[in-house]
């Protein structure tokens, strides 16, 4: 049986005053799928989530959120998705336990249920034991964690994740990331923007990535990296012109940094092995490609404004 799509988005125009921040994309997101929405800043993945929630009112072009119009229904939509946004948005004068349950109020939630989800939450989380505390108490990764917690209390079917981990430490990522983990595992359909490749990489089932504010590309994490990069990678420093020149006369998919030449190439091929006897007598890094190498391929390594 196919799986019903939770959001469609067709020809979605979104513009401010004369700047297109988003220019006629289409793209679905399928239920019980980890989704990831990948773009440099400016990009338009912002504006995307914004009109999905019901924040931003659509320029041209349709979007359904669970088959109901988003001009028509946004309220019926935002009551079935849960949101975590970047910024922390939690209540600073109440405790841990407090600040889901006042969420709940939102939703016309009795206060047994909510107190019962509450609690589900808080153990769910690993919050248990500082349910009592003020939020102004909790470290960066505590906090992001009752977000999450705070966002999934209406048990939505939804649920919308604006760059999550952003500021935490690698052992609050991974944390969070073994709890959106299992959230997939129990079928939850989630929408993901971040910065992070790696983050990408290992939760989404499927990625969009946009510039411009249109859609470059779409694909499962290791289609997007067999198409755009390798899966093998090899990066030499003081690339002279003979390794110029061998890539070139082999039509080998690489990036001329200058100091720096990163190739893609299939691993252990012949080539690599090639590579590695002529052009590796000093420094050679060999690696797995991965999705920031697709990411910056496509969207370029120079600074924007």
């Amino acid at each position: 049986m196919e799986s019903t799509n939770i959001i469609e988005g067709r020809n979605v125009v979104k513009c401010f005053k004369e700047v297109a921040a988003v220019v006629g994309i289409n793209f679905t997101v399928k239920s019980g799928e980890f989704f990831g929405l990948l773009g440099p800043n400016g990009a338009g993945k912002t504006s995307v989530i914004r009109i999905i929630y019901g924040f931003s009112p659509l320029t041209a072009g349709h979007m359904h959120v669970f088959g109901i119009n988003i001009n028509t229904g946004w309220r019926a939509i935002r009551y079935r998705l849960g949101v975590c946004q970047q910024e922390n948005t939690l209540d600073p004068d109440l405790t841990v336990e407090q600040n889901l349950i006042l969420y709940a109020r939102y939703f016309d939630m009795k206060k047994t249920h909510a107190r019962n989800r509450a609690e589900e939450l808080l153990d769910f989380f690993a919050l248990t034991n500082k349910r009592k505390s003020k939020v102004m108490e909790l470290s960066g990764g505590l906090a992001r964690r009752l977000q999450l917690a705070r966002a999934l209390m209406s048990e939505p079917e939804l649920l919308i994740l604006d760059e999550p981990t952003t500021g935490l430490d690698p052992q609050s990522r991974h944390q969070v990331w073994e709890r959106l983990l299992e959230l997939k595992k129990r079928g939850m359909t989630m929408l993901l923007t971040t910065h992070y490749m790696d983050e990408a990489e290992n939760l989404c089932d499927r990625i969009l990535i946009m510039d411009h504010g249109r859609i470059i590309a779409e694909g499962a994490p290791r289609e997007l990296i067999t198409d755009y990069a390798a899966e093998s990678v090899i990066e030499i420093e003081g690339p002279g012109n003979e390794l110029r020149n061998f890539v070139k006369s082999k039509d080998i998919r690489h990036d001329d940094l200058d100091d720096r030449i990163i190739i893609y190439t299939e691993a252990h091929g012949v080539l690599e092995e090639e590579i590695r006897e002529k052009f590796c007598m000093e420094s050679c890094l060999f690696r797995a490609g991965n999705l920031e190498d697709v990411f910056l391929r496509l969207t370029g390594r120079e600074l924007r404004e």
